[in-house]
């Protein structure tokens, strides 16, 4: 594990805020003057920490979509079961995220298609395709409460007052 200091830390909260300030204001806002906060962020970045710059593109804006969480069970349960489902749902643009879950289901996939019958001819491919799958539970996105936001830096690291509260 590697770890972070407070100014780190910083760094990295206000990159996830805005990706694409300056090296000037980057050091502003964590109180560094410009090259040691540039070295901060290069070292972060070879360490794997920062992996990546990306835009935040708002769908909404250019089209309707329907977003579906789908609970997966397999049929079985072998190590060879979990990588044939696996490689297959790997190179499928529509599934954004598949996280693997322990307990009474296998997987917890996020889809976005241009509707849910365009969902249910994912579905059915996936069925066709003979990859393992026993059972699904679909459920349908209605709105979006909260959107993925600032990953919680200093609460997971430990660097904040345990007594705020929530």
């Amino acid at each position: 594990m590697i770890k972070l200091d407070a100014i780190d830390l910083k760094i990295l909260a206000a990159l996830q805020n805005e990706g694409r300030m300056t090296k000037v204001k980057l050091a502003e806002m964590v109180g560094l003057s410009v090259s040691p906060c540039w070295e901060r962020l290069r070292k972060l970045e070879r360490q794997g920490v920062i992996s990546g710059y990306k835009a935040e593109i708002n769908l909404d804006k250019l089209m309707k979509t329907a977003t579906v969480w789908v609970e997966i069970a397999l049929k079985h349960h072998q190590r060879e079961d979990f990588e044939i489902f696996e490689g297959k749902i790997a190179n499928i643009p529509e599934i954004l995220e598949c996280w693997a879950i322990g307990g009474t289901i296998d997987y917890l996939m996020r889809i976005l298609t241009t509707d849910l019958d365009a969902y249910q001819e994912l579905m059915e491919r996936l069925l066709a395709a003979d990859i393992g799958i026993d059972r699904y539970i679909t459920c349908a996105v209605t709105k979006r409460v909260k959107k993925p936001g600032q990953l919680p830096l200093e609460s997971l690291t430990g660097d904040t007052d345990k007594t705020a509260s929530p």
